[in-house]
């Protein structure tokens, strides 16, 4: 497929999407934008965790600062949105400068339990700031309507996806995966690996500071323990592992299907629901530890012997 082919395709998808709060009903509106959200969030993660290959469990973080940026700015300065959702990407990214410069000289589980450690961190210093409400958290100013909040959702979705199709043929990106197959040899071929790995870091964290900031308005609450929730993170990760990590489209894949799956299921089966997460983990690190995007493509060659060689390649 060609790419003039590939741009007409994707205008005539971003166009159907845009119009969907105009012929679609509030439900699937809502939905929409919890999809969106989630799309820019698994994105954002790919970025540091499947390009890089650090297993981050700091968006989690991200999110939070850039929805209470949000908050704080227009309920206790009484700002616009847009210039709380500049605050709080910008507390996000100065946050990843300075966390990343010393904690991404760790690596595997080492990082990821520093990350993680974060998340409580973070949460026990904001439930202590009254600019930020303590425990109560904020209440936003209420905007009636959920078209603004969709687009805005649509559009931030589309940039991250844009800015993931820029990393995998840049440069840069090509940095970020000699890092992530050998980050001894890519340090051999004078690649800057801290270099990388902090704007890496810096790039995922403004995207996920983006996406907390328009959830926060749109919901009109914020709180220490929901913006700051690390199964948010898990999520992420779990989106982008069923996807294809380290691809363009499977984490867009991966958090569109898992969340309307999961959905479904909280609604009509609310007893399995909470099981889901955990299902998804197992079958996509046992069948198709490389992503859905993967089995997509090798399924065309060999059809469900792809699932088999999978398990063979791949034994856990």
């Amino acid at each position: 497929m060609t790419l003039p082919v590939r741009a007409v395709i994707v205008a005539i998808v971003v166009a159907l999407l845009a119009a969907v709060p105009s012929i679609a009903p509030a439900i699937i509106v809502q939905f929409g934008i919890s999809a969106l959200i989630m799309v820019t969030l698994a994105q954002s993660w790919n970025i540091i965790g499947g390009y890089t290959g650090y297993t981050a469990f700091g968006n989690s973080v991200f999110y939070g600062l850039g929805g209470y940026g949000t908050a704080v700015a227009m309920v206790q300065f009484h700002l616009p949105f847009a210039a709380g959702l500049a605050l709080g990407a910008a507390l996000a990214v100065v946050f990843a400068l300075l966390l990343g410069l010393p904690v991404l000289r760790l690596r595997g589980q080492y990082f990821a339990i520093a990350t993680l450690g974060l998340v409580g961190v973070m949460t026990a210093i904001v439930s202590n700031l009254d600019i930020a409400g303590s425990n109560s958290g904020l209440v936003l100013p209420l905007l009636k309507g959920d078209t603004l909040f969709y687009e805005l959702a649509l559009a931030l979705a589309l940039l991250t996806t844009l800015t993931v199709a820029w990393i995998a043929r840049s440069r840069f990106g090509f940095g970020l995966i000699a890092i992530r197959e050998n980050e001894e040899a890519a340090e051999v071929m004078g690649i800057d690996t801290t270099l990388h790995k902090v704007l890496a870091f810096m790039l995922s964290a403004v995207f996920s500071a983006l996406a907390g900031g328009i959830h926060a308005y749109w919901i009109t609450y914020i709180d220490p323990a929901g913006a700051f929730d690390v199964t948010l993170n898990v999520k992420m990760i779990i989106m982008v592992v069923f996807g294809g990590p380290g691809t363009v489209l499977g984490p867009v894949v991966g958090a569109v299907l898992l969340s309307a799956i999961s959905e479904i299921l909280a609604v009509n089966v609310t007893s399995f629901a909470g099981m889901f997460f955990g299902l998804v983990v197992v079958i996509a690190i046992v069948f198709m530890p490389r992503g859905l995007t993967d089995v997509m493509r090798r399924f065309r060659e060999v059809g469900w012997r792809c699932f088999q060689e999978n398990v063979r390649t791949y034994r856990v």
